[in-house]
């Protein structure tokens, strides 16, 4: 049953408990747009890793067969996994011309490219 405080019984105020409300706010408002930018990082990191790992794909085919051209089936006939969420677009196949884009969908912000040198750009 509900009682009354007794004299020397202590109990938190109701300002108490609001400091501690507007603190949790205070600490919540500053830590999600800090999350929300670790996600596009490691998203964007996804997107880059997939790139190196088709480009290294396309190196092994070319090692068997440098006139051979590249597609999204013969890298992974070499070993390349796509990962879940990102999408790579081989644009020219052949040794000399190889391009290929990646980027993470939905959440990432950087479309990463190689060229047949192996830089990545941005």
């Amino acid at each position: 049953m509900l009682r009354k405080f007794q004299k020397g019984e202590k109990g938190f105020t109701l300002i108490e408990l609001m400091i501690v409300i507007a603190i949790i706010g205070i600490l919540a408002a500053i830590a999600i747009p800090q999350f929300t930018a670790y996600r596009a990082r490691g998203y964007n990191a996804t997107s880059k890793s997939d790139l190196k790992n088709a480009y290294t794909s396309a190196q092994a085919r070319f090692s068997d067969s440098p006139q051979a051209t590249v597609t999204l089936g013969v890298l992974t006939a070499y070993g390349y996994t796509q990962s879940t969420g990102v999408t790579l677009t081989v644009t020219a196949g052949a040794i000399d011309t190889l391009a290929m884009t990646s980027v993470y969908s939905p959440g990432g912000t950087q479309t990463y490219s190689v060229t047949s040198v192996g830089a990545i750009t941005p």
